[in-house]
């Protein structure tokens, strides 16, 4: 982990927030290339969530919601995890999590192991963050940080279905900002306090649901290769009796082999008809969906599916990240999806003079005009040109040399393959674009 971490910091993928300031704990900033990243991931998700589906909807509801709706889905009296603090240090850690962890006196042991520990009784510790709605900070205003995007899908049911005019079986998709006050968080981008998720709830007719559980289980391993993941780094975890949230009746964890071990990436859950059901009993308001042809009643079961946008950006950079050895020299390569690099091609002169600088930029400004995101480079020699677009996750970089101004040709050097292709300059476009599909 710490070559991606520092490549990260080198090439503007990540930050940590507030660094001048000695850094805020689990929180971190996307600069210019990890903010592209991220939102590439978070539009292949749209994509093919939303667009390239006619039964799910989109939806964008506030971070803030009525205080009422966090105690209907049992996150103010169930949204706990179990608090240890060592009396010595005052380090405090997840009870059920300990063996993962480090002793602040010795690292290389579990806390509780070392000689000076003095573990405390565990406790239960709310997730939520608390903040106070209007001018007076007093317990009549107390709202919370969303720890999720979920519930705003739920409460809003009838408002998405019947003004799309949807029928059971849909879903609603949603993508934004979640929040947790994460007792450990820690590696790197994978646990975070500030994150954004990517959730989408299908509602279907109970009976159906294992169904549609399954066929939504395949959807999601299928996307994951589909974006680049290697099939062998991916498997699934369905959670036993003692692993299932309050709300699920069946839960498969993806989960994705990191440096370190395996963790979730991703988590489709059957929750049954119990949000629905609870958001009906504490609002007083009839969450019933009526079948327009049998004109049957029902309360939808729910399959919901939910990723970290984050998470699943330090997936693909884990698993793109390789280092080689070409012709003596060696390498850092980046080998992220076309779909998901956040630069598709780089331009280079390979001269600073005979016109290449200028030939260089009408195309960078072609490639752009045409909404691929370019970037141009003309310092150092064209071998650290290149290295810099291979740590960058750059498929492809075109360089005009001397012969570009006798035939209109470009070189096109590919990433992975090293191949170089020659290209009329007036079909870099059409041939890039070609490739991403």
């Amino acid at each position: 982990m710490e070559k991606i971490v520092s490549l990260c910091k080198r090439r503007g993928f990540v930050f940590q927030s507030s660094e001048i300031y000695g850094g805020a704990a689990s929180v971190w900033d996307y600069g210019p290339l990890g903010v592209e990243l991220r939102r590439n991931v978070a539009d292949a998700w749209w994509s093919s969530m939303v667009h390239a589906r006619d039964d799910i909807e989109g939806l964008d509801a506030g971070i803030l919601m009525h205080p009422r709706v966090w105690e209907a889905s049992g996150h103010v009296s169930g949204f706990t995890d179990p608090l240890l603090e060592c009396k010595t240090c005052k380090k405090r850690w997840r009870a059920d999590h300990l063996e993962e962890a480090g002793c602040a006196r010795k690292p290389s042991v579990a806390p509780g192991k070392h000689a000076d520990c003095d573990l405390g009784e565990p406790r239960l510790f709310n997730l939520m963050f608390k903040t106070f709605m209007g001018p007076v900070e007093e317990d009549a205003s107390v709202v919370y940080l969303r720890p999720e995007t979920a519930q705003g899908s739920y409460v809003n049911f009838l408002n998405v279905q019947q003004t799309s005019r949807q029928r059971v079986p849909f879903g609603i998709a949603q993508l934004g900002k979640a929040f947790r006050n994460e007792i450990t968080p820690g590696n790197f981008i994978f646990r975070t306090r500030e994150f954004e998720q990517a959730e989408m709830q299908f509602f279907v007719k109970p009976g159906s649901d294992d169904e549609w559980f399954d066929y939504w289980l395949e959807q999601r391993l299928e996307w994951h290769h589909w974006i680049g993941i290697r099939p062998e780094k991916l498997r699934q975890h369905a959670h036993g009796p003692n692993e299932l949230a309050h709300y699920a009746k069946t839960a498969v964890d993806l989960e994705y082999e990191f440096p370190f071990g395996w963790q979730e990436l991703e988590g489709v859950h059957n929750r049954t008809d119990f949000d629905l059901s609870r958001h009906q009993e504490y609002s007083g308001k009839r969450l019933l969906y009526i079948d327009p042809g049998s004109g049957e009643r029902y309360v939808p079961y729910v399959v919901e599916t939910a990723m970290g946008v984050g998470r699943a950006a330090l997936v693909a950079l884990v698993d793109g990240y390789r280092e080689e050895e070409v012709e003596g020299q060696p390498r850092v390569v980046l080998g992220l999806d076309p779909r998901l690099a956040p630069i598709k091609a780089a331009v280079f002169p390979l001269m600073k003079k005979f016109g290449q600088p200028e030939i260089a930029r009408e195309l960078l400004k072609e490639l752009r005009g045409a909404r691929v995101p370019a970037s141009y480079d003309q310092a150092g020699s064209i071998g650290r040109r290149y290295r810099r677009q291979d740590e960058a996750g750059t498929p492809w970089c075109v360089t005009i040399d001397r012969q570009t101004s006798e035939d209109r040709t470009v070189t096109i050097r590919d990433r992975d393959t090293l191949a170089q292709e020659r290209v009329g300059l007036d079909h870099v476009v059409g041939w890039i674009r070609e490739r991403l599909g």
